[in-house]
Order: structure tokens, then C-alpha cells, then sequence
């Protein structure tokens, strides 16, 4: 790979992290806008003031805008969520023993 695709590959990383930062931190704030919007109870203009509130946070606070990415690779496809590495990763580590715990089946 060359030195641009590193590169890219970092980036990514960092995106991602900074994304899942984000979403972490609004996570509170954004479950109790839904609440707010969501309850029959209230009246309309406050549930549309909530939405609004909530329309006002950043998009990328959102955890629908998190993609599971590799760790090594930043790969965003076929990605284990336990271990977050791809499949071409975790076969590599896995055939060379790197990872504990982990054996190509036999019966």
C-alpha cells in the first residue's frame, strides 16, 4: 500500500472514533428529546419544540451515522463486531495464532 492509502486508512479510523465520541456524549440528550416527542401526553407545541431541539443537535451525534469498521483496515464490510476486525484480518491473526482462544474447528 502506499503512503496515501495509509493515510486514508487513518482517517478513517479517526472519523469513526470522533463519530462514536460524539454519539456517546448526545446519547442522553437525544433519548430524552424522543421521549419528549414521542409522549401522547404532552402538548403539541412542546413536542414540536423538542423536535426542534433535537433537529439542532449535530447529525454525526446520531448512532446511525456509526459504521463497524476494522481496526486494522478501517475495511467497512465484513466486519466481526466482537473483535472489530475484518474477516480478511481476523483469518490472518487467527491461522497465525495470534489471537487467543481461537482454533479452526475440527469434529
Amino acid at each position: 500500500p502506499t503512503r496515501l492509502m495509509e493515510i486514508q486508512k487513518e482517517n478513517r479510523n479517526i472519523h469513526d472514533h470522533q463519530r462514536r465520541q460524539m454519539a456517546a456524549k448526545f446519547e442522553l440528550k437525544r433519548k430524552l428529546f424522543k421521549a419528549f416527542i414521542r409522549d401522547p401526553d404532552l402538548p403539541a407545541e412542546v413536542r414540536e419544540q423538542q423536535q426542534y431541539k433535537l433537529a439542532k443537535l449535530p447529525r454525526n451525534s446520531s448512532f446511525t451515522r456509526l459504521r463497524n469498521r476494522c481496526i486494522f483496515t478501517g475495511r467497512p464490510r465484513g466486519v466481526y463486531q466482537f473483535f472489530r476486525m475484518s474477516r480478511i484480518v481476523f483469518r490472518e491473526l487467527a491461522s497465525r495464532g495470534a489471537l487467543n482462544g481461537i482454533k479452526k474447528a475440527s469434529w
